[in-house]
């Protein structure tokens, strides 16, 4: 293994929102002399969030990443970091990035613990494999709770939380750690912005916990090793440092355990462990499971190594626009070396691409570099058709590396230009968003001839406005927001349909018989089952037929809206030996969905959200209530730090404003949370208003 894979680590910090990601990031920005001054997200000033929105607002939108050099014992590394969102409107942008990580950082808020976001972004890690260490921050707001976040680790994360430090003192009293290591305490100056510390000894007051969890922790390294167990028998405390650091390293890239560290990142502490953490405990590229994927020529499973002198593959994990360099490709180099300006094979397209040029970045601006290598995560520029998802290698060794999933859009609206000039504008630029982001959708409603948008959330889809708004400076008229309702046939049909057109000479000839019904469980899109015997359909035909109702799929019978999963099951056919073609099977397959759906039962299915109300005791009644006015499930209620928290499902056209009615209730001391669960079937009620609501609605 090469000197600088070893010495490179590609992390993530990952969290529920307001958790002190970005502030956490700055501070690693400014102690590792990137920046010369701290950038704060309340004054606007974060690096990271470079985007006008993400400003204003106090979040992070879009994940930006960034490099950079930390000096440990002696050794310079180089640690390339993705700062995530933390609002549920923008996971696909916490999902692309754990894609391509080794390892993250999963930030905690002292008071808040584990909350919705943090359990989501969890499982996304747990996905992707990617090894991680906890972070409990803010440890000096008030009802900072440092144990009680750990217990919450492993309760409602199933993790297993190994603290490798003590917070000395809570809350405005929070003064530093005692690193059970060294088993010694590291204090900061709060003069030098945190930028120096000094090393003591264990404050008395707090031996007798030190002494606890750093027993558990020495007896649970030396069970780890046969000859470590043998030196902890004959003296416990004869296994040093170093030899701790490598057991806890090897677990914790084995997912066995998740080192906790603590600190504020606000108040200037924790941060320098924590990198020193990062480097210690989390993988190099070369320690990672090699990458496999698919050989396209001969369909055969292929392995790439992280070494540099592999075949090239890399994956396209997000496109962005840049003002002054046109459109980026972030990739992650799985293998292999690629110099600026020499050609790849995309196997997404099966094109050849020139990358002109490879940038390192640094939030939104780029410094230049003649190569990229294994292990690096970088943007290239001057191709002609990336997108999300897709594999870049070498052409002579082509590879096609597993794409990345992302959720539907659960939300609509009609949006149309404020004035003429502006038509074709909208569509190019809203072509250019939804190639950014592959949970923002664009379609032309065909009924009403209106542009509709749809994305993760409201705010998902102001901020993308917004962007319509201020970059590409295009006034637009919105619609109300629409629920993106999905389509479902619950019963199965049997049908045949025979399709010919005859217009003199050769005319168009299909006739299939099929099944259609819901798909097994836990089967999204089309399950097609060719059963047709003896050639009765020719089998060149038979990927037409199944292209057909996929397409069909796209619109159901009741209002349009696409159907999430079918199973069709082909039976039998005829065909005619002049006027049969794929596109006659094709066309034939769509009329006959149409023609079944109407035949069978097919429902509506709504979006139902999992949410979160943290209140305090006294409004617990009324927010049940207005819940259960909107058709809420109610599954339970926690308490937690002098506040309740209600765990709900439940539909989301019942929860557009739901913010401003939740203030209301509480004086504004209420909050919520809310991420998509499942689709589940409209109540018979409610359909015909939604149907009539929904191909009737029109821009106010």
């Amino acid at each position: 293994m090469s000197a600088k894979l070893a010495h490179t680590r590609n992390i993530g910090i990952m969290a529920h929102i307001d958790a002190g990601k970005t502030t956490t990031t700055e501070r690693i920005l400014y102690y590792t002399g990137e920046n010369y001054k701290l950038g704060e997200v309340h004054e606007g000033t974060a690096t990271m969030d470079w985007m006008i929105q993400e400003q204003e607002r106090g979040i992070t939108i879009t994940s930006a990443a960034t490099t950079v050099y930390w000096d440990c014992r002696d050794e310079k590394y180089k640690i390339n970091i993705i700062d995530t969102p933390g609002h549920v409107d923008f996971t696909v942008e916490v999902e692309r990035s754990l894609r391509v990580l080794d390892g993250a950082v999963a930030n905690f808020c002292a008071v808040g613990g584990v909350e919705p976001q943090s359990e989501t972004v969890w499982k996304q890690a747990d996905k992707y494999k990617v090894p991680r260490i906890s972070f409990v921050n803010k440890m000096d707001r008030a009802g900072a709770d440092f144990f009680e976040v750990i217990h919450q680790i492993k309760d409602k994360l199933g993790a297993n939380p190994v603290p490798l430090q003590i917070p000395i003192g809570e809350e405005e009293t929070f003064t530093g750690v005692v690193d059970l290591i060294s088993n010694k305490a590291i204090i900061w100056d709060d003069d030098s912005l945190g930028a120096t510390f000094t090393e003591a000894d264990v404050p008395e007051d707090l031996k007798e916990v030190v002494n606890e969890y750093r027993s558990k922790l020495i007896e649970g390294v030396a069970e780890e090793d046969e000859k470590l167990f043998e030196k902890f028998m004959a003296d416990r405390n004869s296994i040093t440092p170093d030899e701790m650091r490598t057991v806890i390293r090897k677990a914790t890239i084995e997912h066995r355990i998740t080192p906790v560290l603590c600190g504020a990142s606000f108040k200037n502490k924790g941060v320098q462990p924590l990198l020193d953490a990062i480097v210690n405990y989390l993988p190099n590229p070369a320690e990672t499971e090699s990458v496999q994927g698919i050989n396209p020529r001969t369909e055969a499973v292929e392995t790439r190594k992280a070494d540099p002198t592999e075949p090239f593959s890399a994956l396209v994990f997000k496109i962005a626009t840049d003002p002054y360099v046109g459109r980026l490709a972030f990739v992650k180099v799985y293998s292999g070396t690629l110099p600026a300006g020499s050609y790849v094979l995309n196997t997404g397209t099966g094109k050849k691409e020139r990358i002109s040029r490879i940038m390192q970045m640094h939030a939104n601006k780029q410094n230049p570099l003649t190569q990229i290598e294994a292990g690096d995560i970088a943007a290239l520029v001057g191709f002609k058709e990336l997108r999300t998802g897709d594999t870049l290698c070498d052409e002579k060794h082509p590879i096609v590396l597993e794409s990345i999933t992302f959720p539907e859009p659960v939300i609509s609206i009609a949006v149309e230009p404020k004035t003429q000039d502006d038509v074709d504008k909208l569509e190019s630029s809203l072509v250019k968003l939804a190639e950014e982001d592959p949970t923002f959708t664009v379609r032309i409603d065909s009924e009403t001839g209106q542009t509709v948008i749809s994305g993760m959330g409201e705010l998902h889809l102001e901020i993308i406005t917004d962007r319509l708004r201020r970059e590409f400076k295009i006034e637009i008229n919105k619609g109300n927001p629409q629920v993106a309702y999905k389509e479902a046939v619950v019963s199965t049909i049997e049908h045949r349909e025979i399709y010919k057109k005859q217009h003199g000479g050769r005319g168009k000839f299909a006739d299939i018989q099929f099944e259609i019904g819901p798909a097994d469980d836990g089967i999204k899109g089309l399950q097609f089952i060719n059963d047709v015997k003896g050639g009765n359909i020719p089998k060149e035909f038979i990927p037409a037929i199944e292209k057909g109702f996929r397409i069909a799929m796209q619109n159901g019978v009741l209002a349009g809206f696409s159907l999430e999963s079918l199973k069709v099951r082909l039976i039998d056919g005829s065909y005619h030996s002049v006027d049969s073609d794929s596109l006659a099977f094709e066309i034939c397959a769509r009329v006959a969905f149409k023609e079944a759906a109407r035949k069978g039962r097919t429902v509506l299915m709504e979006p139902i959200m999992k949410l979160e109300v943290n209140v305090p005791d006294e409004y617990v009644g009324e927010i049940t209530s207005d819940l259960n006015k909107r058709r809420a499930s109610v599954e339970g209620i926690e308490h937690k730090n002098r506040y309740q928290i209600v765990k709900a499902h439940v539909p989301l056209a019942e929860m557009f404003g739901y913010v401003t009615s939740l203030r209301t209730i509480t004086s504004g001391r209420g909050t919520s949370s809310m991420e998509f669960s499942r689709y589940a079937e409209l109540p018979s009620a409610l359909t015909d208003e939604i149907i009539y609501k929904i191909k009737g609605y029109l821009i106010k």
